[in-house]
């Protein structure tokens, strides 16, 4: 009796996970994790709740860096309400530069906090919102 070789090391089949990246090949917003591919969305809104701007990036990046092509365009007195994630020196100047206002909660490791109002805070509750209401999308959902 003869042994069949098999070349694939699980012999379970799954879908393919894509060709490793080639020169000069775009980043498709998909992170490799534990838990498969993830990607988080990103949002600003208007005052009623509305999205303005959307973006994405891989499950894996920093919050951070996706602030850079959604603030970019903020007209003077904005009022910017953003979580402790986007509490960075740089973040806070790009929206200071624009003469916006940031209302960003300061990390518990910062030396100099932040002005912070609790009170106008409450309203982020709108972009909370628009993310619950998205998840009733099963495209949004499920991707």
């Amino acid at each position: 009796m003869t042994a069949i070789s098999d070349d694939r090391q699980h012999v379970r089949s799954r879908p393919p996970t894509g060709r490793k990246g080639k020169k000069g090949d775009r980043d498709h917003c998909l992170g490799r994790s534990r838990g498969g591919l993830t990607t988080k969305i990103h949002a600003v809104v208007d005052a009623q709740g509305f999205p303005i701007r959307l973006g994405l990036t891989a499950g894996q990046a920093h919050d951070g860096q996706a602030a850079d092509a959604l603030l970019n365009h903020l007209g003077p007195r904005t009022i910017v309400l953003a979580d402790k994630t986007y509490d960075a020196d740089r973040i806070r100047e790009l929206i200071q530069n624009q003469g916006a206002t940031q209302n960003i909660p300061s990390k518990s490791n910062r030396r100099r906090k932040a002005c912070f109002s609790t009170r106008l805070y409450r309203e982020r509750n709108l972009i909370e919102s628009f993310f619950s209401k998205s998840r009733h999308y099963r495209r949004v959902a499920t991707r």
